[in-house]
């Protein structure tokens, strides 16, 4: 199926981790911007630009995904990385 239980378990463990990386970045980058003197403000605004450019390609492909899914009815469609194959 496409879209079972064992796919969404893997959709938010996913999404929880790209989250982590985020805001670890976020965090970190500053900090060690600071300690080199540098102000760090045009590379703060590129990690926003990659991240929300992430986030928009990560909703088409889920869009597209679904779209696939539901007009074959059955096995094809999106597959999340981690997710078996039955």
């Amino acid at each position: 199926m496409c879209f079972d239980m064992s796919w969404w378990e893997n959709l938010l463990i996913w999404v929880v981790i790209v989250l982590a990386i985020v805001a670890i970045l976020k965090l970190l980058i500053p900090f060690v911007l600071q300690q080199m003197g540098w102000s760090g403000g045009i590379f703060l605004q590129i990690i926003n630009i990659v991240v929300w450019a992430m986030v928009v390609i990560f909703i088409i492909i889920f869009a597209f995904g679904m779209i696939s899914c539901l007009a074959s009815m059955g096995g094809g469609g999106l597959h999340l990385p981690g997710h078996s194959l039955r």
